[in-house]
């Protein structure tokens, strides 16, 4: 087999094992849109569920939701680039560098359900912090931070080497070049990785089963250590746990678009912002 053949036949496999990811993917947002667009209203989007939650809305689970999504950018973000660009920037490339490194690459493939379980043995009962926003948000920071310092460390390292060897030649010291130079030219690289970042910790369920949601509470969270619903929890728990679970399908269905719609916009508006800027970089 010649080699353009055998290119060829590369391309082909490659584009077909695309094709299939997109099918299936397109397979199960037209199956969970066809059950769930008709639970889509403003009352659903605003309402507090009724009748043990086989009426009414999920307004609860979506502020839930953005507190922890809230919490979890204010612990992680800056504890993840800052250590990205410790790794990037400062230090060497050692056997304890590259230790750390690998640490970082295990732990970012740790099952989340052992992060929830962590969460409720430091957070919940060591702290004293008990079930609430905090121990949730701290949980899914330790959750998405190898994901933050990674593509934060990526983005620092795609930096060209001769903007750092320019603004050394004009007298700058090296903090002022990371600073003023290499964070700037990397800040939209570690925006996008931080928005993967919000989008996995919009969907996760198991970080906060034990750390940060409730069954169902009658109020919005008035601070950082009340517990809240949040939206993959409750689905999960009127999929599984609710007594009439079988009378709230399109209410279920419903949950699960507006959460995977979420997911969706965040994932859709870095990947355009990405595009745009880039076009804007002539390096």
């Amino acid at each position: 087999m010649s080699r353009k053949v055998s290119q060829r036949l590369a391309f082909s496999l490659l584009g077909l094992a695309a094709l299939g990811v997109l099918v299936a993917l397109g397979a199960v947002l037209a199956f969970i849109a066809a059950r769930g667009a008709s639970a889509l209203s403003w009352e659903f989007l605003t309402a507090f569920p009724r009748r043990g939650m086989t009426e009414g809305g999920i307004c609860p689970a979506l502020v839930g939701t953005f507190y922890l999504v809230l919490g979890t950018v204010i612990v992680a973000l800056p504890l993840g680039v800052g250590a990205a660009i410790y790794l990037a920037e400062y230090a060497q490339d050692r056997t304890w560098t590259r230790i750390v490194r690998i640490g970082i690459s295990n732990l970012a493939a740790v099952p989340s359900i052992v992060f929830g379980l962590f969460g409720l043995a430091f957070f919940v009962k060591a702290l004293g912090l008990g079930v609430c926003i905090l121990s949730g948000s701290l949980t899914l920071a330790l959750l998405v931070l190898p994901l933050i310092i990674r593509a934060s460390e990526e983005a620092l390292r795609a930096v060209p080497w001769e903007f750092r060897e320019g603004a050394y030649a004009l007298g700058a010291r090296r903090w002022q070049v990371v600073r003023t130079v290499v964070i700037p030219a990397a800040i939209p690289g570690i925006l996008t990785g931080a928005i993967l970042a919000v989008g996995r910790a919009a969907g996760e369920t198991a970080p906060i089963m034990f750390t940060a949601a409730a069954f169902y509470t009658p109020r919005l969270p008035r601070s950082p250590l009340d517990e809240v619903m949040a939206l993959p929890y409750h689905l999960y728990v009127m999929a599984t746990e609710s007594t009439a679970f079988w009378r709230t399908r399109h209410l279920q269905y419903g949950t699960a678009l507006v959460l995977v719609g979420l997911v969706l916009a965040l994932y859709l508006w870095a990947a355009v912002w990405r595009a745009r800027i880039r076009k804007g970089k002539r390096w």
